[in-house]
């Protein structure tokens, strides 16, 4: 299995996800108390992980990891692509190995394919309801702290794509930074000569387009805008960045949002609050 993340350390996860879960470091924590005094240390299992919902398929190899960090020598065979569109009812990994160590990473296996599939799925639901090729549907930073990696890659997988990483990797000059530095074109200004490359830039009215692109944004978010002020402000921007439409965006009124003309259109509950995939796992003894 190789899964790779630029920024995510799997191997880190696995171990503080699964020593949260063991209580590691707390009194008479470490261990699994149900499994240790019920199964016995050699018994084995066989295990099928399936889905009782419709999803798009993300995190079996993340869910992997959990059980081989217990059972190294564990049989695992993941039987779907990840980013896979499959119908309820559908076999997504078998297992066969050490009965305890299935039982002791099934909670946190599960959590991860239900959670990332679930996101997933949303995400493919967006897509579908823009039914825009010419418009990129992106997630934001409201992502589960620890979490934003694993979310963002789900969020692929489900056909979006992902804005900004974190605070890092662009400027985003919002309502609170205008406020400090006076203006739009004033804190555009200043990110632009502290060399930011890129300065996503939001703009909530008319009005502050022309300063932002004078002072040098590289990015438009159009905030809260109806479909008629979108396609004004689309019409005004006339191609020289690409812009963004956000805020109040959900099933009923992406497809209206992006076609205007807008390049993306973010979603901040594609990470914040998709449902969890209904996903199971059911064990026979060996």
């Amino acid at each position: 299995m190789s899964f790779q993340l630029t920024g995510f350390d799997l191997d880190q996860f696995v171990r503080e996800t699964l020593a949260e879960d063991l209580g590691e470091g707390l009194p008479g924590g470490g261990r699994d108390v149900t499994s240790e005094s019920v199964i016995p240390a050699d018994a084995r299992f066989s295990g099928v992980m399936d889905t009782r919902d419709a999803i798009h398929v993300a995190g079996l190899p993340v869910a992997e990891a959990f059980f081989r960090a217990l059972d190294p020598n564990m049989t695992i065979n993941i039987l779907v692509d990840e980013g896979a569109k499959v119908p309820a009812g559908t076999d997504l990994m078998r297992l066969e190995g050490n009965a305890r160590a299935m039982l002791t990473a099934e909670r946190a296996a599960l959590n991860t394919v239900q959670h990332l599939s679930g996101i997933a799925t949303m995400v493919a639901e967006y897509v579908a309801a823009m039914d825009n090729p010419d418009c990129t549907l992106l997630d934001t930073r409201k992502t589960i702290p620890g979490l934003r990696h694993l979310e963002k890659y789900a969020v692929r997988m489900g056909g979006g794509a992902n804005h900004r990483m974190g605070l890092w990797d662009a400027a985003m000059i919002k309502d609170n930074h205008v406020l400090v530095a006076g203006s739009v074109g004033e804190a555009v200004r200043r990110a632009v000569e502290a060399g930011v490359k890129d300065i996503i830039c939001e703009v909530d009215r008319i009005d502050q387009i022309e300063p932002a692109l004078e002072a040098g944004a590289t990015r438009l978010l159009l905030d809260n805008m109806e479909p008629d002020t979108l396609r004004e402000a689309v019409a005004l921007v006339a191609g020289r960045v690409p812009t963004e439409a956000s805020g109040g965006i959900n099933l009923e009124t992406i497809q209206a949002k992006a076609a205007t003309g807008v390049d993306f259109v973010s979603v901040g509950r594609l990470t914040q609050s998709a449902p969890a995939a209904d996903v199971g796992l059911d064990f026979t003894p060996l």
